[in-house]
């Protein structure tokens, strides 16, 4: 353990010391010895060999009371900043500054920063969520988990979404790749040259991708995907579809052709949960990695360049693993439901 604590970059350097003064009296080195190589004084020695007999390594990290640096700001005066990081908001502003709040309280910006970390606040990060309201929550959220955790025998379940309004933006000037020192750069402004419409499939068990771009985002287009989805597997396969509620998906020409073809069983997520399908990690991974960094001069080079994607992903397909179930998830949205209604 001592050897850990020396070899770790983050250890203290006072640790460091007592943990070499308890291993060079290991190798038999006498106190004199041990504080002339170190360059410390002798009655540290004694003070720190007598301490690790006594408590072992847990002692060389304990400091008695009132010895090291006195505090320099008062506990209420540390109280009242974090009072005020929580229930106050400067003037014109909407969250606290380390500068804002160092001036209101009459104490250095980096004071404040050690009071935040020490507490945990970051006044300048603020997280996104939606609580979903739909009636049929938790019979939805069964069915679709269902699905995840125990798929059907002699079926194949799939994630199919729209990812609609892709735009084809062109950068006004070539970026600069990146080199060793700095990262890779692109314009802030761009031409808009039009967009495309990604209809996707994610096949749960394999993890690969059955996709086309198409121009619009209407039943038609749903109803010739569905078409594809068809023709792409065995027909004594049936096909659960997990699907958000976007008004394409139960329009009634759509529905006419399901009567026609009961091989597909759709699955709707509940409403603002659209966390719960699985294509939309997919598709955040398509812009993170393929059309963000990009620039496309038309909508055709961004169509081949989302295709490129899919054909490369598809060859090396990994599946998306769901591991929650429905009481952890509903654990955690009364949690969320219960600050949630306390604070409003």
């Amino acid at each position: 353990m001592l050897q850990s604590w020396i070899r770790a970059h983050q250890t203290p350097q006072q640790l460091v010391t007592r943990c070499r003064i308890i291993l060079k009296a290991a190798q038999g080195m006498s106190n004199n010895q041990i504080a002339q190589q170190l360059g410390i004084r002798r009655p540290t020695v004694l003070l720190w060999r007598e301490r690790f007999s006594e408590g072992g390594p847990a002692a060389l990290t304990q400091v008695k009371a009132g010895r090291g640096r006195k505090a320099s700001i008062a506990a209420a005066q540390v109280k009242r900043i974090i009072e005020a990081t929580l229930k106050t908001k400067p003037k014109g502003a909407t969250h606290w500054s380390c500068r804002s709040m160092a001036k209101a309280q009459g104490i250095s910006p980096a004071t404040v920063q050690r009071i935040w970390d020490a507490h945990g606040l970051q006044p300048h990060r603020v997280k996104t969520f939606k609580l979903s309201r739909d009636k049929k929550f938790v019979e939805k959220l069964t069915d679709v988990v269902g699905l995840y955790l125990n798929p059907p025998d002699k079926a194949v379940v799939l994630c199919v979404d729209e990812k609609s309004q892709i735009q084809a933006l062109q950068r006004t000037q070539p970026g600069l790749p990146m080199k060793k020192g700095r990262c890779g750069t692109l314009t802030h402004d761009y031409k808009r040259n039009g967009t495309t419409t990604l209809f996707a499939a994610l096949n749960v068990l394999e993890g690969r991708v059955i996709g086309d771009c198409m121009q619009r985002h209407r039943h038609q287009e749903f109803l010739k995907f569905l078409r594809r989805l068809h023709r792409e597997f065995p027909p004594q396969l049936d096909l659960h579809l997990i699907l958000d509620n976007y008004g394409t998906h139960t329009h009634p020409n759509v529905q006419q052709w399901l009567e026609r073809h009961p091989r597909f069983r759709l699955h709707f997520i509940p409403t603002s949960s659209s966390w719960l399908n699985l294509v939309e990690r997919w598709f955040g991974q398509l812009t993170q990695r393929r059309i963000r960094r990009d620039s496309f001069h038309s909508v055709a080079e961004l169509i081949q360049a989302i295709q490129e994607y899919l054909d490369a992903h598809n060859r090396h397909a990994t599946p998306f693993v769901w591991t929650a179930s429905v009481e952890s998830i509903l654990v955690k949205i009364q949690r969320c439901k219960a600050i949630y209604e306390t604070l409003h």
